[in-house]
């Protein structure tokens, strides 16, 4: 095997990625066809999809930094290397700030470039400093100027649920943001990353130029990583990480898809891996949910409370682009806010009606994102939910369904009190949960027959479970329903033993008040 470059992992600046002789998953075409294609560029991406090291990217390009291209695309489609002054700023740090702390912030950035260009007494308010750094950069230099904003929203990102403080914050962005229209002679190119998409009234006052490449098919592979990108410029690692694990090749790469692919950003669109998890898997040569592990944001929890979406509403949805890649302040469903922030993503594209499916990408996000909302919809003890999970998988993987049951019953009754356990649906939302946390399980609900819905269906490498869920009724008027609709005749070809399981729920008790199963 031939020796393997270090991984470029938590590394965001071009520069040291290549001095250190790290892997470089060689994304410059992008770049050079970006900049030939329009002067003001947008980019929506989830967290950790390598914008960060897209805008160094982009910076070293300006600067004229020909040296750094060497072997990579640039170097053949570049003839001029024209060094441009650029401006990067980038907002990341500018989180978890009031009003004050954020225009400080703001200052600060200016500040650090204020006095390269000459500046020593900058004006009051940052929007004219802005102004005025643009055109001192300008005049000192004799070139326009490149301005570069990676992360563009996250200051907002946290309070978009907040009614009061988003208005205020948004004042802040908008009234920095807002000398990039006018200053348009002094400009050769302006590039925006950000995860959500702010309407460009509320944030780009005027700035009605700017080009949105964040659903166009010529840049799905601008950030993350191509699967022909894994097979061919990652092609050592994954040998490297089959021997660690013991594995064959075909077993590693098919890990690695389920892990972390799946993620598409247009349609159509090559499967696109989540690059921060796939750089440190390889690293690591463990299959573990990195993206979850590097931190879940509270403001996706607060928007699925507002908008009263449940566990399992997070699968399969449907809507036209304007549904999902739509500004997120002021939506009117979750869908944007997943999909831009990575928790679904698009899974397919019907052109005859104009709309598009879209789901959880992976594994991954699947498994993150249900052990997050644990707290949230069944209780803070997110220890004994997993080893529920893990215990009533080992009983069905033996076929004991009772004791599966009975392992449900005794962890419901460990479960706080909620306003809504009154209902089949909390009930149907737990078990969706414990299920989807099992590794090769497949839960769903509210699944489609021709004779009606199946509360919820398992799939599992033994067996698929058809369930039916009553309230202070009988495990037997479950299992009747099951009978009387015909469910199972939908999955006889399933190619799996049918397992049916009727479940009656205690309301006082707050738990199940008997079950009754059957093979079909």
């Amino acid at each position: 095997m031939n020796k393997l470059k270090r991984l470029p992992v938590g590394i965001q600046t071009f520069s040291e990625v290549i001095n250190l002789d790290c892997l470089y998953i060689d994304k410059t075409e992008y770049i050079w066809n970006m900049v030939h294609l329009s002067k003001y560029i947008f980019l929506s991406r989830p967290r950790r999809f390598g914008k960060s090291l897209l805008v160094s990217t982009l910076q070293a390009y300006f600067e004229g930094k020909r040296e750094l291209f060497k072997g990579l695309a640039m170097e053949r489609l570049e003839k001029e290397w024209v060094e441009y002054p650029v401006l990067r700023f980038d907002m990341s740090l500018g989180k978890h700030m009031e009003k004050d702390q954020l225009e400080r912030y703001l200052g600060n950035r200016l500040a650090e470039y204020e006095g390269r260009y000459g500046i020593t007494h900058p004006a009051t308010d940052n929007n004219d400093r802005f102004t005025a750094l643009i055109q001192a950069a300008y005049h000192k230099t004799g070139k326009k100027v490149v301005i570069l904003i990676d992360e563009y929203d996250a200051p907002l990102l946290d309070v978009v649920h907040e009614e009061t403080a988003l208005p205020i914050l948004r004042n802040v962005m908008r009234n920095f943001y807002s000398p990039l229209k006018a200053s348009d002679p002094y400009l050769q190119f302006v590039f925006l990353t950000g995860i959500t998409k702010f309407s460009q009234l509320s944030i780009f006052s005027e700035l009605n130029n700017l080009k949105n490449i964040s659903m166009r098919p010529d840049y799905a592979g601008v950030c993350g990583i191509t699967e022909e990108e894994m097979l061919t410029q990652m092609t050592d690692y994954i040998d490297d990480f089959a021997q660690a694990q013991q594995i064959t090749r075909e077993e590693a790469i098919e890990g690695m898809k389920r892990q972390y692919d799946g993620y598409h950003f247009t349609w159509p669109s090559p499967g696109i891996f989540n690059p921060y998890s796939l750089l440190n898997a390889f690293q690591d040569h463990e299959l573990t949910n990195y993206w979850f592990a590097s931190g879940t944001p509270t403001y996706l929890i607060e928007m699925m409370r507002r908008f009263g979406t449940q566990p399992a509403d997070i699968h399969l949805m449907e809507g036209d682009a304007s549904d999902f890649d739509a500004p997120t302040e002021g939506m009117t469903t979750i869908m944007p806010l997943l999909y831009q922030s990575g928790y679904i993503t698009i899974k397919g594209y019907n052109r005859d009606f104009n709309y598009y499916t879209l789901d959880i990408p992976n594994r991954e996000v699947r498994i993150g994102l249900t052990r997050s909302l644990i707290p949230a919809y069944i209780t803070p003890n997110t220890l004994v939910v997993n080893n529920t999970a893990r215990r009533m998988a080992q009983r069905l993987a033996q076929g004991d369904v009772d004791g599966a049951m009975e392992l449900l019953q005794q962890f419901l009754l460990t479960v706080p009190y909620c306003d809504n356990a009154n209902s089949e649906g909390h009930y149907q939302q737990v078990l969706y949960i414990i299920f989807t946390l099992v590794t090769g399980y497949f839960a769903d609900v509210e699944v489609r027959t021709p004779t009606g819905r199946v509360d919820m269906v398992l799939r599992t490498k033994q067996a698929l479970y058809l369930f039916e869920l009553k309230l202070n009724k009988s495990a037997q008027a479950a299992m009747d329903q099951i009978d009387l609709k015909d469910y199972a005749s939908k999955f006889a070809l399933s190619g799996l033993p049918i397992v049916k399981v009727g479940i009656n729920f205690d309301p006082e008790r707050r738990t199940i008040g008997d079950w009754k199963t059957e093979r079909a």
